[in-house]
């Protein structure tokens, strides 16, 4: 019985995601797709196409938070995340699960992602590789991820509320792993886990300013106030944008215990899309 299900969230990407749901059904594992209200054929290409994905259609697109409800109506004990562009090695979650089984206070195994048809590692790769933060229960601790590569208790997921509607997308996972150690639950990157990731070659404009903008509503929603006004000061045209915003993180703010915001320094901060 499969213990683990791969939940993706896609909008628009149907030539993608059916590549990488051609790839995951070699797995024999669930797979949930959360469609964010695509305006394309990706729906009923994937329901003719591959009909043992689950398909659940959002209204609206949530962004990241479409996760949310995958991992929600999954029924095993952990949650692979894919993007429409990226999928996992044949024995990632054979090694995964035990590892996960061992260590029950393990929330999430940051996986090593290999990048194109070259597999070239990803530049996340040696900063989880060689976090600052030492020796975890895993493997190397960190304070972030890929979501693309990484796996997820389910109950850990839950237990924090999962991806915030704040942030929408895009370094989504910062926030999300510092809420995961503040209650306690580890975060480690298990060289041996593999995935594989086959970006577009053109990002879509203005990404970066987004990747920029949630790192400040990060920082304002739980870093020190004086942290989180040097954040804003470093980055004037990043706090623009999270101006909006603001008010709606304010409203969810709440410290970090002493001791995880001294890890988050002493990790220098979060690089962007990961720990």
């Amino acid at each position: 019985m499969a213990r683990t299900t791969v939940v993706i969230a896609s909008r628009n990407r149907a030539t993608s995601l059916l590549r990488t749901l051609s790839h995951l059904s070699e797995l024999a594992v669930p797979v949930i797709l959360v469609d964010n209200a695509s305006t394309d054929a990706t729906v009923p290409r994937v329901r003719s196409e591959f009909p043992e994905v689950r398909v659940l259609q959002s209204p609206v697109n949530l962004g990241a938070v479409a996760r949310n409800l995958g991992v929600r109506a999954a029924c095993t004990p952990y949650v692979a995340f894919a993007d429409d562009d990226s999928w996992w090695a044949p024995d990632a979650f054979e090694r995964a699960e035990p590892i996960f089984d061992a260590h029950p206070d393990l929330a999430v195994i940051a996986a090593r992602t290999l990048v194109g048809p070259s597999e070239r590692p990803d530049p996340i790769t040696p900063l989880l590789r060689d976090s600052p933060l030492g020796i975890g229960v895993a493997g190397p601790a960190v304070l972030g991820f890929m979501a693309c590569s990484a796996i997820v208790r389910r109950q850990a997921y839950l237990e924090v509320g999962g991806f915030s509607p704040v942030l929408f997308f895009r370094g989504e996972e910062t926030l999300l792993s510092w809420d995961l150690a503040a209650a306690g639950w580890a975060l480690c990157y298990v060289e041996d886990v593999v995935a594989h990731h086959h970006p577009a070659t053109s990002r879509a404009p203005g990404g970066d300013l987004v990747e920029r903008r949630n790192a400040v509503l990060t920082s304002w929603m739980r870093r020190p106030v004086h942290r989180a006004v040097a954040a804003s000061l470093r980055d004037p045209r990043a706090f623009r944008a999270a101006v909006p915003k603001l008010r709606q993180a304010l409203r969810q703010r709440h410290a970090l215990p002493k001791h995880l915001e001294s890890q988050i320094r002493k990790a220098s901060g979060p690089p962007r899309r990961g720990a």
